[in-house]
């Protein structure tokens, strides 16, 4: 049986935390919607500091963003993108129309068609992130959408050179500076200036993905992206600087950020433990990472690699760093976690910024359900048929019509009736008005 050597929150402040950022969204969302830029200006000045008469950025302010950075510094966000792109094309590519002949004169097929516009979020008010626009924007542009807007925070009082750069090297079409709970309204809901997009996508705080949250329906969104999550699965064949390396590297992010290590070493936890001290007092980020060890950093100690297998599947973390004796162990049984990262010689660092995989990945135990963001999330399957013989639309109409009686559908059924009458030449009575077509003999 596990035991715990730390917990973190409990789920009943957890819930408290959770409906005070509902209701505060919910408010927000409503003066969005109703005052449109005005709206959006006084938040922006309320919680970014920032007012300029358009949000959105001239391709003079672009190309001066651009200029402030190093050739060494384009050059790593071109080689970041690479990465990114070149996993994004081989995942459209394996996505494929289809079209089938399932009875003879039925044809039945999908095909796969992108949104026509998507917003993406690109956090930045901590730290320039810039690999969320690589890992949003290209995305998209890859799955074919034909408008990508992006939105960020201004950072120490105003647009982010690096984030600015990776948007508009990424292909985005146009780029505001502006973060928050008014970002992603502005974009999902539209304003007197912005034009309303068809799905959001990116990661951000608690904020940001409860705006998502209340807004699906509305629009699309990729998945519920919240605070980052991180899970070490570790044995004995590690050590414990390597687990409270990767452990704090994700805690840094935010103050919310859950930081866990699953292991069945007992001297390893406890080494852990001795090394997340140690580490806090040179690292830093150590006044963010704090904060989120604290509150949210747990310590398991279980039995044996199945009960590690399911105690993270139950945690369903976002990232999942695996150092074992067998990792690829974790790989074949395990079910949910947004991104596995497999072996010493990765970490979630890698996912984050440059390696090629999707950093927007699901958290709040959304792995359950779904994977991260990629290709397809940006892509509808919509499916279509035609019947191209007289036969083949009477016998799939004395089927429909017969079902269609049992449910009481008679608009139903007489569809399919005008059709055996028309088609396959027989008297058929309207649906509404006698029995429905008789078993076919």
């Amino acid at each position: 049986m596990a035991t715990w050597l730390k917990r973190g929150m409990d789920a009943q402040t957890k819930s408290d935390n959770n409906k005070a950022v509902r209701d505060t969204v919910e408010g927000i969302l409503a003066d969005i919607q109703a005052r449109g830029d005005d709206a959006v200006r006084e938040l922006s000045i309320k919680f970014d500091k920032w007012d300029r008469e358009s949000y959105r950025l001239t391709q003079a302010e672009i190309d001066a963003c651009v200029d402030t950075l190093s050739k060494q510094d384009i050059t790593d966000i071109e080689f970041a993108q690479a990465q990114v792109r070149n996993f994004a094309q081989h995942q459209k590519d394996s996505l494929k129309d289809l079209e089938v002949e399932t009875l003879p004169g039925v044809i039945l097929g999908h095909k796969n068609v992108p949104v026509n516009a998507a917003g993406c979020y690109v956090p930045g008010g901590k730290y320039p992130l810039l690999a969320s626009a690589h890992m949003s924007v290209l995305t998209a542009k890859v799955a074919g959408v034909k408008r990508v807007v992006t939105a960020a925070p201004p950072f120490s009082g105003k647009p982010a050179p690096a984030i600015v750069a990776a948007q508009a090297m990424a292909g985005a079409d146009e780029i505001y500076c502006f973060g928050g709970i008014q970002a992603i309204g502005a974009m999902a809901l539209g304003t007197q200036s912005i034009a309303s997009v068809d799905m959001l996508v990116g990661p951000g705080n608690a904020y940001v993905a409860e705006a998502k949250r209340q807004l699906y329906g509305r629009v699309g969104i990729d998945l519920f992206a919240g605070p980052t999550e991180t899970l070490v699965i570790a044995d004995d064949s590690v050590d414990g600087e390597l687990c409270a390396t990767d452990l704090l590297g994700q805690a840094e992010h935010g103050p919310d950020s859950p930081a866990v290590l699953l292991t069945t070493s007992r001297k390893l936890a406890e080494d852990t433990l001795r090394e997340v001290e140690r580490l806090l007092e040179i690292l830093p980020t150590a006044g963010i990472a704090r904060k989120a060890w604290d509150v949210y950093g747990e310590v398991i100690l279980a039995d044996s690699d199945e009960e590690m297998v399911e105690i993270a599947d139950f945690i369903a973390s976002e990232h999942v760093q695996v150092m074992t004796k067998d990792p690829d162990y974790f790989l074949k049984n395990m079910t949910n976690y947004g991104a596995l990262f497999l072996g010493p010689r990765t970490n979630v660092s890698f996912g984050d910024k440059v390696i090629g995989t999707n950093h927007t990945l699901p958290t709040m135990k959304a792995a359950r359900y779904t994977g991260g963001l990629w290709v397809g999330k940006f892509i509808k399957t919509c499916t279509y048929q035609k019947v191209l013989t007289d036969e083949a639309s009477a016998l799939v109409g004395e089927y429909c019509s017969r079902l269609c009686a049992l449910e009481g559908f008679a608009g139903h059924g007489e569809q399919a009736n005008i059709r055996v009458r028309r088609y396959g030449h027989r008297d058929v009575p309207y649906a509404g008005a006698a029995a429905p077509l008789a078993a076919a003999e």
